[in-house]
């Protein structure tokens, strides 16, 4: 589990909580950092989430253990290009994107024969802020990580990372690319474009100085997420479209019905449904919805 030379690709929040991460644990010897921001760089440095900085992607990947690719995911395709050619044979290639079948398509068009090399993973541990300065070695404790393995992967470098990420204190699970971009749009894709929606919403109305002059605990709870960084949150959106349509409409179609209720002032109909919201949500907070099978 222990990797000497580790690259990551993308020093943000992600990236640079994975190295700090594998720092306190000591897994890690050395830890080079790349990316397009040379301050968000600087700053990681300094902060001690690397102890070097790279050129660029593939002079990070030269001669390292494991890569680390956590930038937007439409950056992927040109990102495993550039570092087909300077990867060890030994070498284990993950990432951090948020969805899975189009980083499963870039890797296999940017790496090509090396596609055995490349084990895809999404760490469930996003927060609002971003980049370097917001860093946290704590931030897998206890949060998931899912691995979406693929057919050529080597079990020995699957093992090696579901340990990896088990050792810095996540809970590993395992799913298909379709299946977890399925999973995702729905729980995460889906929250996070209603949130920016609704806060571009307000935003936009005449009265917005006095919308948001009232807005208190409610709404900053429902649009924390809008904080989010937008370009990757572009990116995710555009990747996993089909899905995420398929979600919205779902949610057009629920909202239409609590349209029916209100208009026709069909308040027991309206409990009924805030209850078992309110049961649903307070069994997951429990864990209650967890089986073996998910575990």
């Amino acid at each position: 589990m222990f990797f000497a030379r580790v690259a990551v690709i993308g020093v943000g929040l992600i990236g640079g909580s994975f190295s700090l991460a594998l720092k306190e644990k000591k897994l890690c010897g050395h830890v080079v950092g790349a990316g397009r921001s040379a301050a968000n760089l600087k700053t990681a440095l300094e902060r001690g989430l690397i102890d070097s900085i790279a050129a660029d992607a593939a002079a990070a990947a030269n001669g390292a253990d494991l890569i680390l690719v956590s930038t937007p995911v439409l950056q992927f395709k040109e990102i495993f290009h550039s570092i087909s050619q300077h990867l060890r044979p030994s070498a284990i290639v993950t990432d951090a994107g948020s969805t899975k079948r189009d980083v499963v398509a870039a890797a296999r068009a940017g790496l090509g024969a090396k596609i055995a090399q490349f084990v895809p993973a999404h760490p469930i541990a996003g927060a609002e802020h971003s980049g370097a300065a917001a860093a946290n070695p704590g931030l897998f404790r206890g949060r998931r990580v899912v691995l979406t393995p693929l057919k050529e992967n080597r079990k020995q470098d699957v093992d090696a990372l579901a340990a990896l990420w088990s050792g810095i204190g996540a809970r590993v699970s395992r799913m298909t690319p379709a299946e977890h971009d399925e999973v995702f749009a729905a729980v995460s894709h889906l929250p996070h474009l209603l949130a920016y929606a609704l806060v571009d919403d307000i935003s936009a109305r005449a009265n917005a100085a006095q919308l948001f002059g009232y807005a208190a605990g409610g709404f900053r709870d429902f649009t924390r997420i809008a904080s989010s960084h937008p370009e990757m949150w572009r990116d995710i959106c555009v990747a996993n479209r089909d899905r995420l349509l398929h979600e919205l409409h779902l949610y057009e179609k629920k909202l239409k019905e609590i349209s029916q209720m209100l208009e026709t002032s069909d308040a027991p109909a309206l409990e009924k449904l805030f209850a078992a919201a309110r049961a649903a949500r307070e069994k997951w907070l429990k864990g209650g919805w967890l089986n073996g099978e998910y575990e």
